[in-house]
């Protein structure tokens, strides 16, 4: 059948506020033309991040209910526990209250000054953990990775040769890990396969390097893996996320994406001393190394969301509606990241706006663009996010893609809302050549995406 159904009956609605395009207008200069400044109630369709937007199952809400909230060994801490142990397979799980808690703890303890830790494609929280150090956050995305319109089907890949020249030029020493993010979501949310993961693997064990997973969409990566990578379709999704941990060291998560939870995170290692200082560390910052800055109701929450995001009908139902959306924006001309990826449709905003220089940024005039004419709130994912000071002066180094991410949040719009979505963009891809570029105002020195002000250029 060609309907897209999800699958869950609604039980509990939240009221969404009509805004007239005076208001839109308004709302945003207010917020200094950065979405990420505008209040919720002004936003129709809310698609600035899938992250800790899920709607949780009627299972998860009774898990709240019986929260355990002790301070020290709560119940809800050992189911959480097992859950993350079943998992992983991993021996040490250090909850925290959000991945980028977990990037801190682990990138604060092992990364010094003049250190690199290679990647896929490092995101924004974890890039800025790493370069905080003052350590090297090194992008070695393969090369498919590199062409948003190129079909391919696991274009989230490391370049395992650029891997192994890296660590044969800079030694153990000089790298103290090897991270590869599953999806790939800074490449368009682009899986990684089980071949690419071994292969990277077997180069982290030729040169004693440890190899972590940042795994905070890791049911979403196993499907893609089940669907697109020969000899696996016979196994489930558990099955095949089991292996995918099985090939690392450790790793970090944001139960915030496909643990489908709200809040909530964890840090894993099968590293005995390693643990204990991030034990010791999460003391000081977090709280105690059975609730590490959660309640007892998000453990048992996070618990359930774990178990729940690889039922396959659920997966199915994801990709299908993410996929029915980027089919048919690609139909109708308008450049996305091809195939999609598995959280959220990424329009390719240097072809949708080709007469915006990339120092006036065209991924963040189009998000506005599409605010003021629909009510939705997308997400810049290029130069404001990664661009670079230019040592020799002049226009910074621009990202090495211009991207608008449309993050579907899990289990909260219906496929109405994902019409809606289609028709606004469509509308404004009809408007583009009106459509100017801005420049940053104001920003921070770290993550300045946040709480950058922009004006926009006439």
């Amino acid at each position: 059948m060609a309907t897209i159904i999800e699958p869950f009956k609604i039980k509990v609605v939240e009221p969404i506020k009509m805004t007239t395009r005076a208001e839109r207008e308004a709302a945003v200069r207010a917020a200094g033309f950065n979405l990420f400044k505008l209040r919720a109630e002004d936003v129709l369709i809310d698609l600035l991040t899938d992250s800790g937007t899920s709607a949780m199952s009627t299972h998860q809400w009774a898990g709240v209910m019986e929260g355990d909230d002790s301070y020290a060994g709560s119940r809800s801490w050992y189911r959480f526990e097992k859950v993350v142990k079943d998992l992983t397979g991993l021996r040490h799980v250090i909850p925290t209250h959000q991945g980028r808690a977990a990037e801190r703890i682990l990138f604060g303890i092992l990364c010094k000054p003049g250190m690199t830790v290679p990647s896929n494609t490092h995101f924004d929280t974890t890039r800025a953990n790493i370069e905080v150090t003052g350590a090297e956050a090194l992008d070695l995305p393969c090369a498919e990775g590199k062409q948003p319109g190129l079909l391919a089907p696991f274009k989230g890949n490391m370049d395992v040769d650029a891997l192994r020249k890296v660590l044969a030029e800079r030694g153990r020493a000089r790298v103290p890990l090897v991270m590869m993010t599953v999806t790939n979501n800074t490449g368009g949310g682009q899986p990684v396969s089980l071949a690419n993961l071994r292969a990277a693997r077997a180069v982290c064990d030729e040169f004693g390097v440890p190899f972590y997973l940042d795994a905070c969409r890791f049911a979403e990566n196993a499907w893609f893996i089940k669907q697109r990578e020969p000899g696996q379709a016979g196994r489930t999704p558990t099955e095949i996320a089991k292996e995918m941990f099985s090939l690392v060291d450790g790793c970090t998560m944001s139960a915030k994406k496909d643990g489908l939870s709200n809040i909530g995170g964890f840090l894993c290692t099968n590293d005995d001393a390693l643990a204990q200082q991030e034990k010791n560390l999460l003391i000081l910052t977090e709280g105690f190394p059975t609730y590490g800055g959660l309640a007892g109701r998000d453990l048992e929450a996070t618990a359930v969301g774990l178990e729940e995001v690889l039922h396959e009908d659920y997966l199915a139902y994801r990709q299908a509606s993410i996929a029915y959306l980027a089919d048919r924006l690609d139909r109708a001309g308008v450049p996305v990241v091809r195939p999609p990826g598995g959280h959220a449709v990424f329009l390719d905003a240097a072809a949708f706006l080709p007469h915006v220089p990339r120092h006036e940024y065209p991924g963040q005039s189009l998000a506005v663009a599409l605010y003021l004419h629909a009510g939705i709130r997308s997400c810049e994912i290029g130069s404001v996010m990664f661009g670079k000071p230019n040592p020799a002066g002049g226009p910074e180094v621009p990202s090495r893609l211009e991207l608008v991410r449309l993050a579907i949040p899990r289990r909260v719009y219906t496929q109405s809302h994902i019409d809606y979505v289609l028709e606004s963009v469509l509308e404004v891809h009809a408007q583009r050549a009106s459509l100017r570029g801005v420049r940053i105002a104001e920003a921070s020195p770290h993550l300045r995406h946040f709480t950058a002000r922009f004006e926009p250029l006439t």
